[in-house]
């Protein structure tokens, strides 16, 4: 498929593992689907999730002159950004490593 349009969300603050999850909810269904899936499950991730979904659409509708009913979820990819890394204290003056995690979401959308 030639006419797929995409969008990329960078940063997102939820940890890849979790993201994923939503993901893989709504890869292959239709657009229609994928976003009552998103909005009716009770994960953090599919709502931010949706938000790149509904950027992927809008950019199909203006770059490739699509139909929003005639749009599939082609690939939906969570990747690893950058860790944060911080730290709580713990006892005998020891530290704990907290890895506050984030992703990177690939969403295209094709007919």
């Amino acid at each position: 498929m030639m006419n797929q349009a995409r969008a990329i969300t960078k940063y997102v603050r939820i940890s890849p593992r979790k993201a994923r999850l939503a993901a893989g909810l709504i890869r292959g269904l239709t657009v229609e689907q994928a976003v009552f899936q998103l909005n009716h499950s009770n994960l953090k991730a599919g709502r931010l999730l949706r938000k790149t979904l509904d950027s992927a659409v809008a950019n199909a509708e203006t770059q490739l002159d699509a139909r929003r009913e005639n749009l599939r979820i082609a690939e939906v990819r969570v990747d690893e950004g950058p860790t944060l890394k911080r730290s709580k204290p713990k006892n005998k003056g020891g530290r704990h490593p907290i890895m506050k995690r984030t992703s990177h979401f690939t969403v295209i959308v094709g007919e």
